[in-house]
């Protein structure tokens, strides 16, 4: 498809000998439509030219030569406004899908890189919490964009399945197993324990101290403790599979913390032989205060055990061997920054090509609390996501029955919408803030929410199923659809490939998201001062093959987001 923004920068490049890049970048499109479609800010140039911004502004839109693409060119206060054909443009569109159908807007600027998305990553033996929630459908999200780009993605679920909390768990496991049933209930039963200890190990150190040395015994390859951590770890993951499955979520790589245990030595030794390594209370530590990190990087504790950083840094060698990996992101709560930039910066001491140190990235977002304040597992003030997500569904279900009645497939479209409410919800703003739940404003069918698009889209398709004729692109009269509210439809279809690539750059899916409520509302719109199935039938025909593009893009734009299309609501 024609790039505008490059044709406006060869028809400024043609008039000043400037750099293509300074012009290209500095092209931004117009919000309000009677004021022309893309805009270049002179005030860029007006340094290196030595001229006013409305000076340049003024000649180059006296010397621009108008084409069959740019139709008109104005100078105001020293921006510089084209206005676009608007046939030209719908036609650009509407030949772009004839060629791609269903799969408009991919490309293939990924060009065989692998991009490697850690994401989700719950804790073994620990509830699958609305806490996780975030991890995993963010990641999702940046795994479908990447994809979409022609990235070679994988999606790696680094399970929290090592560590010293299983010290504490099979303690707690030793001294009151009989009290619980974990093979009925284990989750539940497994947190119980897990709290409970917890606030043994508060009280009394001794306890403490036989809760590290269980976690000592565990990297020694004990065999109960080996048995157990095994035990815990089975019944983990049949419990987080009816939550992935409800989510939709696949992943290509299940290799937890316990793969890299032992791997971890090469990491000591490549760092011990580059003299990075100092002692410090006992533990072995990098001194990180040259990167501009007060806080040393420890990679192993004064009892010999290792630290959750060790076995990052043991990772990133394995996946930059396995993987060649373009990309290497992290998605994790915002908590996590300084272990990110810890293990990033040691990361430089371990050998690596420039390029796999380049390649890492810590997407870092913002908690999810209830009303009364953060969770913690410890206190046992969790909300379980799968009992979120089901309850969702249950609200959902309950709207459309006041709604429509007990309609056919409503279990189907409840499952649609209450899941897609909550996904939808978490990536409609900025990823860094932190999140609230209100179902009840999650499910507004009239807001900016996921049933509003949803809605919207199962409109369209009526309407299509209803005209029941497929629509050839050499029936297209575009003269049809010069009106303001087919032409606002058109700049977004025409924006799309760029808004995936823009939300996958810089790991915010609410650039997407926002985009999807923008068509939503354009195609309202749209409908409400245009007859799609008009007496015309050149209009008719236009107007047809115009809203199921719509229709693919809202489908194909929330399917990147991880959330479902109903047919009918």
């Amino acid at each position: 498809m024609i790039d505008i923004k490059k044709e406006i920068t060869n028809i400024i490049k043609e008039n000043l000998d400037v750099s293509e890049n300074i012009i290209y970048n500095n092209i931004n499109e117009i919000k309000e439509s009677d004021k022309g479609d893309y805009t270049f800010p002179c005030f860029t140039l007006s340094k290196e030219l030595k001229k006013a911004p409305n000076i340049i502004a003024d000649e180059l839109r006296d010397s621009i030569d108008l084409n069959n693409i740019i139709e008109k060119v104005e100078s105001v206060n020293g921006y510089l406004n084209f206005y676009i054909n608007k046939e030209v443009l719908t036609k650009e569109v509407f030949k772009e899908y004839d060629l791609q159908k269903e799969n408009y807007g991919s490309v293939n600027i990924g060009n065989g890189k692998t991009v490697l998305i850690d994401y989700s990553s719950p804790n073994i033996a620990k509830p699958f919490h609305i806490g996780h929630m975030r991890s995993t459908i963010i990641g999702k999200a940046l795994y479908n964009f990447y994809k979409f780009l022609g990235y070679n993605v994988v999606g790696i679920n680094h399970l929290g399945d090592y560590g010293t909390q299983f010290g504490k768990l099979i303690e707690g496991y030793k001294l009151w197993s009989k009290e619980y049933n974990i093979e009925e209930n284990p989750i539940d039963e497994l947190t119980k324990i897990y709290v409970r200890i917890n606030n043994l190990c508060e009280e009394d150190n001794d306890v403490l101290e036989r809760c590290r040395n269980n976690f000592k015994l565990l990297e020694e390859g004990d065999e109960y403790c080996v048995s157990l951590w095994n035990k815990f770890k089975e019944l983990s993951l049949k419990e987080f599979n009816r939550t992935y499955d409800l989510l939709g979520s696949k992943f290509d790589s299940l290799k937890g913390e316990a793969f890299y245990i032992d791997k971890m030595g090469e990491v000591i030794d490549i760092l011990e032989k580059n003299n990075k390594l100092t002692l410090s209370e006992g533990a072995k530590v990098v001194d990180l205060s040259e990167d501009g990190i007060d806080t040393p990087c420890i990679i192993q504790k004064s009892n010999g055990s290792s630290i959750y950083a060790t076995r990052d840094l043991a990772a990133i060698l394995y996946r930059s061997r396995t993987y060649d990996y373009y990309k290497n992101i992290y998605v994790t709560g915002s908590d996590q920054i300084l272990h990110f930039k810890q293990i990033f910066a040691v990361s430089k001491y371990l050998g690596l090509d420039q390029k796999y140190i380049d390649g890492l990235e810590h997407v870092p977002f913002g908690m999810v609390r209830l009303p009364e304040g953060k969770l913690s597992t410890r206190k046992g003030n969790i909300v379980k996501l799968e009992d979120l997500l089901l309850d969702s569904i249950k609200h959902a279900k309950d709207i459309i029955k006041e709604k429509r009645g007990d309609i056919e497939d409503i279990d189907d479209i409840s499952r649609k919408v209450g899941i897609g409410s909550v996904i939808f919800n978490d990536l409609y703003n900025s990823r860094i803030k932190d999140e609230v739940f209100d179902l009840n404003e999650m499910l507004n069918f009239q807001g900016e929410t996921c049933p509003y698009i949803q809605y919207m889209y199962v409109r369209v398709n009526s309407i299509i199923k209803k005209y029941d004729k497929n629509v050839l692109l050499n029936e297209i009269d575009y003269s049809k659809l010069n009106d303001e509210q087919s032409y606002n439809i058109v700049k977004l279809l025409y924006n799309f490939t760029d808004i995936v690539s823009m939300a996958a750059t810089k790991s915010e899916p609410y650039i997407l998201s926002r985009y999807l409520i923008d068509l939503a509302k354009a195609y309202s719109a749209f409908y409400n001062t245009n007859k799609v199935l008009s007496d015309d039938i050149d209009e008719r025909n236009a107007r047809i093959y115009l809203i199921n593009i719509v229709g693919e893009v809202l489908k194909k734009g929330m399917n990147l987001l991880g959330i479902q299309m109903p047919e009918k609501m």
